[in-house]
């Protein structure tokens, strides 16, 4: 009989297409295969995940960069061991007919939702960048609730990430007879001058502690997420149907384009992107959430295969064709053409 470990990972929100490489991990046996046993859990309040890894009570688990950084600089052992996603576009998403927003200075006393502090930090700074003041727009925390806060009209726009609310509301807003492009963003990354979108990029996370007390099972868990990731970029539509097996709320037509728009942003070889940490290091240092001699909690020692070069800074990932959502994609944002290392696929 195989000696099984137990590992406990707190994804960073409920369970979404995005997580997908983890729970196929499981459902496939790469875990068990490796003769460790992942309990995958989803916290209450996804603000509270920094905390529940960097004090021990779980051991991985999965949060944005920005989040991971401040939440060293707060004293939380938490270390970034991976990335599952890469530069996800971020920024303040609005409805183009009702919301009089064209710009970041059409913001003046609207009500702009968003999800945590680090939003509002965010948008703070990014006044005095524009000229303005904090006092001259409505902040409204309304946590991951940002679709429904501007289907509501509580709020005018909100802070979101264009793989999932973008989605969300672009499927609202043809149900209304409206056009997917009445769902406009305004990117965080351009309006900050930042050159990338990757203070989202959603990253494998751990305990300090407990990386570094158990080496063996963070490769071990790292493998088994690489070959589930390579499985689903092989045949992402039979990898979401396994998936859906489990969690069969996510089998409907906005979920499916979710991972669709999801999918050219997921990590191949998982690596923490030294260029990107380098950019976010900077910008949390701008934004008074680091210190000057912030030193980055992040490391590729526990990827034990071979990693891709770095991609050509500013270039977007193109939109690959999944096949998971019926009758093909909805709307391909660049070319659907797959990149080079997909098309052999």
């Amino acid at each position: 009989m195989v000696n099984t470990e137990k590992i406990t990972c707190l994804l960073n929100w409920k369970a979404t297409p995005y997580h997908l490489p983890l729970f196929l991990a499981s459902q496939l046996g790469y875990f068990t295969d490796e003769g460790i046993k992942v309990a995958i859990l989803e916290p209450n309040d996804p603000s509270d995940v920094t905390e529940i890894i960097g004090s021990g009570k779980a051991d991985l688990g999965l949060k944005a960069m920005i989040h991971t950084i401040a939440g060293k600089a707060r004293g939380y052992d938490i270390k970034s061991i991976g990335t599952l996603l890469d530069e996800p576009f971020t920024g303040v998403i609005h409805l183009k007919h009702k919301s009089g927003i064209t710009d970041f200075h059409s913001l003046r006393g609207k009500r702009i939702g968003y999800v945590g502090e680090f939003g509002k930090i965010q948008l703070d700074e990014l006044t005095h960048h524009f000229g303005m003041t904090p006092s001259d727009y409505h902040a409204i925390r309304v946590g991951m609730n940002v679709t429904d806060a501007i289907i509501r009209g509580d709020i005018d726009a909100g802070i979101g990430i264009e793989n999932v609310q973008q989605v969300e509301l672009e499927e609202w807003s043809v149900q209304q007879g409206r056009s997917r492009d009445d769902v406009q963003m305004l990117r965080i990354d351009e309006l900050a001058e930042l050159g990338c979108c990757c203070f989202c990029s959603i990253l494998y996370i751990g305990n300090e502690n407990f990386i570094k007390n158990n080496p063996e099972k963070v490769e071990k868990y790292l493998r088994a997420i690489k070959r589930a990731t390579d499985y689903m970029i092989a045949h992402p539509a039979d990898a979401y149907n396994t998936f859906v097996k489990s969690k069969t709320h996510l089998d409907t037509d906005v979920q499916r384009k979710i991972f669709q728009r999801s999918f050219r942003y997921f990590s191949r070889d998982l690596k923490n992107v030294e260029r990107d940490w380098n950019k976010v290091s900077a910008y949390c240092k701008r934004l008074d959430i680091v210190s000057s001699d912030f030193k980055q909690n992040q490391t590729n020692e526990y990827l034990t295969w071979p990693l891709l070069p770095e991609s050509e800074p500013g270039v977007e990932p193109a939109t690959v064709e999944t096949g998971v959502v019926k009758g093909g994609c909805t709307r391909c944002l660049h070319s659907s053409i797959a990149p080079p290392e997909l098309a052999a696929l």
